[in-house]
């Protein structure tokens, strides 16, 4: 537990789209042992989706299942780094007034946010003297990254252009990996499960390329660590960032307007009819992520989806509450979308009134 007088330590969860950073996350919090956590969560969307898994599981809730005021805080709006002067400093100044409360802050990144400015930020002196960013742990998709979505050989990622539809674009996004990748203090090769041998020597040798020999890289699958090796790092990052290049330390400002996000409400959905519009969906749009819930018909249970590319996972996460109105609303990051089209496929999958 700290005291009074010790700096909270902050550990930022950071990593590419689909890595797996809200499982991991959710591994830390569901095996806290007494720690007591404050949550940051950040979506890039216009639906915290994230926030809505993570209540899913208990986070910030009390026995009853009630939200508690204050537990989990979500920043809405664009990546944490785009809105850290308007929000982020309220929300941290805000914890700072509960400190003897706290043990810990975690906090998620969205999968499109630059680290090195949020680690910057507590350098401010208004949080300096209440927070220490304990560590940045930069979560990487290994069937992803193995499959060479962020090779730097222009041939590599021409052909891996042509070999999919998701990839036919310009877009800085092997940049982006390299940068999160950058601020690292450990990095977490995620969905070992889904590598064999060759593929995740593979996989480390590129990640290692970007890191330097102090950092460390583990494997995990479902983001399942011991919490000893995640937490109390002690690295107080925000002292030595300023010493990690990036792609865009030069850059006054840095947007994403080449990613577009929408959020479409749907009807009950059967769950086989619901993926195969997904599965066309992709195949035809260049989407690169997709997360939601799901009123299936004749389930008391949320159906959660969430998929990265071709790859889909799902499961039932929690009943739906009483007084709570089965819904389906998904959030679809991609570039160059448009709500109609989409619509138009989905509800075609949907069953009839």
């Amino acid at each position: 537990m700290t005291t009074s007088n010790a700096k909270i330590p902050v550990t930022i969860v950071t990593g590419f789209l689909g890595s797996g950073k809200t499982t991991l996350m959710r591994h830390i919090l569901g095996n806290a042992e007494g720690r007591r956590i404050a949550v940051i969560v950040n979506e890039f969307g216009e639906l915290g989706i994230d926030g809505e898994i993570l209540r899913g599981c208990g986070i910030g809730c009390d026995d009853e299942g009630n939200e508690r005021e204050g537990a989990l805080y979500e920043l809405a709006n664009g990546c944490v780094c785009c809105t850290v002067q308007e929000e982020f400093l309220p929300v941290m100044l805000q914890l700072a007034e509960r400190r003897d409360q706290l043990d810990a802050v975690l906090i998620e990144t969205s999968g499109l946010a630059l680290p090195k400015p949020l680690v910057q930020a507590f350098q401010w002196p208004d949080i300096a003297n209440v927070f220490t960013v304990d560590s940045v742990v930069t979560v990487v998709d290994g069937p992803a990254a193995a499959a060479g979505q962020f090779a730097e050989n222009p041939m590599a990622v021409d052909a891996q252009r042509r070999a999919d539809p998701n990839l036919d674009h310009e877009s800085p996004l092997h940049e982006l990996f390299e940068d999160q990748l950058s601020a690292a203090d450990l990095v977490v090769l995620n969905k070992a499960d889904l590598l064999d041998e060759a593929a995740r020597a593979r996989v480390e040798a590129l990640v290692r390329e970007e890191l330097p020999p102090e950092v460390k890289i583990v494997t995990a699958t479902e983001g399942k660590l011991p919490l000893a090796l995640l937490l109390g790092q002690g690295r107080a990052a925000e002292t030595t960032i300023h010493l990690r290049e990036s792609h865009h330390d030069h850059e006054e400002d840095h947007d994403h307007d080449e990613f577009d996000s929408l959020v479409i409400d749907l009807p009950a959905m059967d769950r086989d009819r619901l993926l195969a519009a997904l599965a066309a969906l992709v195949e035809r749009h260049t989407i690169y992520r997709v997360k939601g819930f799901v009123a299936v018909p004749g389930k008391p249970m949320r159906l959660l989806v969430q998929g990265v590319g071709r790859r889909f996972d799902h499961h039932f996460d929690r009943r739906w509450r009483d007084g709570e109105a089965p819904r389906t609303q998904l959030v679809f990051i991609g570039e160059d979308l448009e709500e109609a089209a989409l619509r138009e496929v989905l509800e075609g999958a949907a069953l009839p009134a």
